[in-house]
């Protein structure tokens, strides 16, 4: 599955609601200093866009079905909305661990204990999705990603940008030389023991290495979107820096890997139809790394969890971002028009987890399969729409949101 986000809950009211002259909750952002509503309101657009990428490749005919501009965009579909998703994961543990500023102190250990709940949550709803459908669910891998940003929640936007270079540097060899040391006997023997492996066929092991998001090379992808949670989304220098900073890494990367690899290195894993990154049909075995030659570490193909593949989908995604923000901020009669979108972002969570359910109920194939026709893939996104739509007209927060806020209410009993 791709692309998975996971999808993320959409933090608190006042993020995604006009400045009020008073002051806000605990649980919201902290007043000062706070974001611009267009540069939340841009955020929410880049989570729905990434739900919507998420839609096409596991709902939309396979690449192999496609050509021209489909192809273009079942293309960027495949592993750049789940990408998307993990660094938008990380921007949101800033809005709950403090915005410009990280919390200290009480609220500092509050913000972190909300942080582990929803990660242990994750981490359980993602099994039991698992269960239910099969495949690869990201939720799971999301708790694990919260669980090891928690010690960083305090680092500076600096600091969180260094190290996400390191990772992205270091990592995919890492996870290479690991995986070529774990024999399938070994595996066997450690998954025997797991619990998360007898229930889902989705154990420690593939969350933190051999899995389809192994958090060892996606962390480099949350600590990115933490960085940028520290940052001034709104100041028109940022976005600019922003913008060439994405385009330099996504320039960079793709064209050192064609320079090194040749013309298919940057050909997508979904391409045979023999996986889809987030899609329901991916085998529980399935990972980025086994029986893959050192050479394949120049290609940056999605999903192929490669330095030149880390780093170009960084850049992709701070372009979505960036974008998105300045769009919402500069053409507010775009952000008028794309309220119902941006609805669906509000409750990325939600779209997420529904869109399987509703998948299943409707017995709707995947996009791994023989399906030729891009019907089903409107039709799931006309209805993500309008059910947001009606929704956010009533309530503040998705219901599944609505539950995971709600679950984190004990965080105010840390003393």
């Amino acid at each position: 599955m791709t692309q998975t986000q996971p999808p993320q809950e959409t933090p608190a009211p006042q993020e995604n609601s006009p400045p009020q002259p008073r002051t806000p909750p605990e649980s919201a952002v902290p007043a000062s200093p706070g974001p611009s509503m267009g540069r939340l309101v841009g955020v929410d657009l880049a989570r729905a866009l990434a739900v919507f990428g998420m839609y096409v490749v596991h709902i939309g005919p396979p690449l192999s079905a496609t050509d021209g501009v489909a192809s273009w965009v079942r293309y960027l579909a495949d592993g750049h909305s789940s990408v998307l998703f993990a660094t938008l994961a990380g921007f949101s543990l800033m809005l709950i661990a403090g915005r410009r500023e990280p919390k200290t102190g009480l609220a500092g250990r509050q913000a972190k204990a909300r942080i582990a709940i929803r990660a242990v949550i994750l981490l359980a709803l993602g099994t039991a999705m698992a269960m239910v459908y099969g495949g690869v669910i990201i939720l799971n891998f999301y708790g694990v990603f919260f669980l090891l940003a928690l010690p960083l929640v305090r680092l500076r936007a600096r600091t969180l940008a260094i190290t996400a270079a390191v990772l992205a540097l270091v990592t995919p060899q890492l996870a290479l030389a690991l995986n070529s040391l774990l024999t399938e006997s070994l595996q066997q023997s450690i998954n025997v023991y797991d619990p998360l492996h007898r229930l889902s066929g989705v154990g420690v092991l593939d969350l933190l290495l051999t899995g389809f998001y192994p958090a060892l090379t996606w962390m480099s992808f949350v600590i990115a979107g933490m960085a940028l949670g520290r940052l001034d989304l709104s100041s028109g220098t940022v976005q600019r820096r922003l913008a060439a900073l994405g385009a330099a890494l996504t320039v960079t990367a793709y064209g050192m890997s064609l320079l090194l690899a040749g013309k298919d290195a940057l050909r997508s894993t979904a391409e045979d139809g023999s996986s889809s990154s987030g899609s329901v049909s991916i085998p529980l075995d399935s990972g980025s790394f086994p029986d893959m030659p050192a050479s394949s570490l120049l290609t940056a193909g999605p999903h192929s969890g490669t330095t030149f593949d880390i780093i170009g989908s960084v850049g992709v995604a701070i372009l979505v971002i960036v974008g998105a923000t300045v769009a919402m901020d500069r053409l507010p009669r775009l952000r008028h028009l794309a309220k119902p979108v941006i609805a669906v972002g509000t409750m990325s969570l939600t779209a997420y987890v529904g869109h399987f359910v509703a998948q299943s109920v409707l017995s709707v194939p995947g996009g791994t399969g023989t399906q030729q026709s891009w019907m089903p893939l409107l039709m799931f996104i006309g209805g993500a729409i309008a059910f947001a739509s009606i929704w956010s007209r009533f309530f503040r927060r998705g219901p599944l949101e609505y539950l995971l806020n709600a679950s984190t209410k004990p965080a105010k009993y840390i003393r």
